[in-house]
């Protein structure tokens, strides 16, 4: 089967698909940050420029699309009909990239969690979250805390995008 569109215009449509900043990625990220963690964005130092580090845990989260991760037994991740010898490749080689990666970050000392497009909507996702993550959160609050029941100056700085406490 040919494809119903033009070269060019194929080529449009594939080079808005982005990389970064999707919306199941902005949905975790929004879910993390209100169950209190605090995280650094593509980590760029990192195989696979993981969607959120947590540098302090030595934890990764990875938001993977269904289709392009090749998720297993899962609805989303069907195989396109036309073009399969550009298709099968090419997911197949995402799906390596992902494994040797994972091996990369353990071996450095990180753990991984991820997070799937189609598990977005289930409920018990922000408890799997929060136990791969660990109780982070108060540790962090009392650490950060100066005398008994006074907040901590948090500025934010605009150029780097990195919180420091004052």
């Amino acid at each position: 089967m040919t494809d119903i569109i033009s070269a060019e215009q194929r080529s449009l449509v594939m080079s808005r698909i982005r990389n970064k900043n999707t919306k199941p990625e902005l949905q975790i990220r929004r879910l993390v940050h209100a169950l209190g963690y605090r995280f650094r964005l593509h980590g760029c130092n990192l195989p696979g420029r993981p969607d959120l580090v947590f540098p302090g845990l030595r934890k990764i989260i990875f938001v993977h699309g269904c289709f392009w991760h090749r998720h297993e037994k899962c609805s989303y991740a069907k195989l396109p009909k036309s073009n399969r010898k550009f298709w099968t490749p090419k997911l197949n080689a995402n799906r390596k990239r992902d494994n040797r990666n994972m091996r990369l970050l353990e071996d450095m000392g990180w753990s991984c969690f991820v997070v799937w497009e189609c598990e977005l909507d289930d409920p018990s996702l922000s408890i799997r979250i929060v136990t791969f993550l660990g109780n982070y959160r108060t540790h962090q609050n009392r650490s950060l805390n100066t005398r008994k029941g006074q907040q901590p100056a948090v500025q934010v700085c605009a150029n780097t995008r990195r919180e420091t406490i004052s």
